[in-house]
């Protein structure tokens, strides 16, 4: 994994500008394009609600049968709950995307990211395509002004990136995120855009994509709430030469391609809303990984447990009630919870600990948490976060 570098894999082009969508006049429109086109695959969230560029997506995706020429980001609006007239907006920036590069209108991938129920200044986003289009290129400051155009509430841009070798030639992997709140995947509640010079089918972008989001983005949480916009994003332009001819190869790429997705994961948790405290989530001794993320999930999504560790508070009682109301079927006297190196319940009751030890273990940015429930031999493990009043304040003002 590079350290900062963006390793900007061969093949692509990037671009980020500002089309004044945002209020605060920051970048907010974003373009990839891959000029030799690029074989893709796509995941989209599961909310029943989903915006505009997500149904465009899909249907693009389909109709060109996994292949891609260029990705269209806009933030500042979600495009979502606009009606037929978001769709047609849509619609059409992808055909004039299209046009100005030579490309069919399916060859464009859409995606926005924003406010709900506001309809899309598309006048503003086809004024700006022309210094987007000029402005793109293949550096790592052209990948990092993608990076920021495409940010709502995020603190920090999200990148992540790999070099692998992949039979006799050496490939490159890049992966950008924006996510910062509205985080609950099942499948993926953000945007991600993943982009590697191998060569691959879309089938083998999709097989290996499910794999690694599986457990990734769809083990994050920040506040329970599933975006409608949601989209993870894979592109493969084949131009380093690597191609996925081996299992070996298929393999290595699998490998860099979890690697990526968990560093953004892990990313996209610690810059939630108001989040002091990244927390990594264990359970263990599970009857399945089902039952085990079943768990997890309800001890990251309680509003009373995230909110004691906003404060520190060695409350491990929380913890033991949310596991009880998971749904599992639980024996209480067989679980034990775990505040890092420290046992705050044995066999469903209090162990012996020191509060001062725990609360100030609890104050670390990053801590673990750990549960054992005694049913058998699966694990998941989870991230997530605590929960605070700037995360309140922060959404309280989300539109004004």
């Amino acid at each position: 994994m590079s350290n900062g570098a963006l390793l900007v894999p061969a093949g692509f082009l990037f671009s980020g500008v500002t089309a004044e969508i945002k209020i605060s006049g920051a970048p907010d429109l974003a373009l990839a394009e891959a000029p030799e086109g690029a074989s893709a695959a796509a995941l989209f969230t599961t909310n029943r609600v989903v915006a505009a560029p997500v149904q465009v997506g899909r249907a693009n995706l389909k109709a060109t049968r996994g292949r891609v020429r260029a990705l269209l980001v806009n933030s500042g609006n979600a495009n979502c709950a606009t009606g037929s007239a978001g769709l047609r907006a849509c619609t059409e920036l992808c055909r004039r995307v299209g046009k100005a590069l030579g490309c069919a209108p399916a060859e464009v991938f859409p995606s926005s990211t924003g406010v709900i129920g506001v309809p899309l200044p598309a006048d503003r986003i086809t004024r700006a395509l022309p210094h987007l289009l000029e402005t793109r290129g293949g550096s790592e400051p052209d990948a990092g002004r993608f990076a920021r155009a495409i940010l709502t509430t995020d603190k920090k841009i999200k990148t992540a990136a790999v070099q692998f070798r992949c039979g006799q030639a050496k490939a490159r992997l890049l992966g950008i995120a924006k996510g910062a709140g509205m985080i609950h995947p099942q499948l993926a509640t953000m945007l991600v855009f993943l982009f590697t010079d191998v060569g691959a089918s879309a089938a083998d972008l999709r097989s290996a994509l499910k794999n690694a989001c599986r457990s990734s983005f769809n083990r994050i949480s920040i506040d329970g709430d599933k975006s409608t916009n949601d989209t993870v994003l894979l592109l493969a332009s084949g131009a380093s030469g690597a191609k996925l001819g081996n299992p070996a190869d298929r393999r290595r790429f699998a490998r860099a391609l979890q690697e990526i997705c968990n560093s953004l994961a892990r990313q996209i948790v610690s810059d939630g809303e108001g989040v002091q405290h990244l927390v990594e989530l264990r359970v263990e001794q599970a009857a399945s990984e089902a039952e085990a993320e079943r768990v997890a999930r309800a001890i990251a999504n309680s509003a009373l447990v995230k909110t004691a560790w906003a404060g520190a508070d060695p409350n491990w009682g929380r913890v033991l009630a949310a596991i009880g109301h998971s749904g599992v079927p639980v024996a209480p006297k067989r679980i034990s919870i775990y505040f890092g190196p420290h046992p705050m319940c044995r066999n469903g009751q209090v162990a012996k600990f020191s509060e001062q030890d725990v609360h100030q273990y609890l104050r670390r940015p990053t801590f673990e948490v750990r549960v054992v429930l005694g049913r058998g031999r699966a694990t998941a493990n989870f991230w997530t976060c605590d929960l605070t009043a700037e995360y309140v304040h922060i959404n309280a003002d989300y539109r004004t």
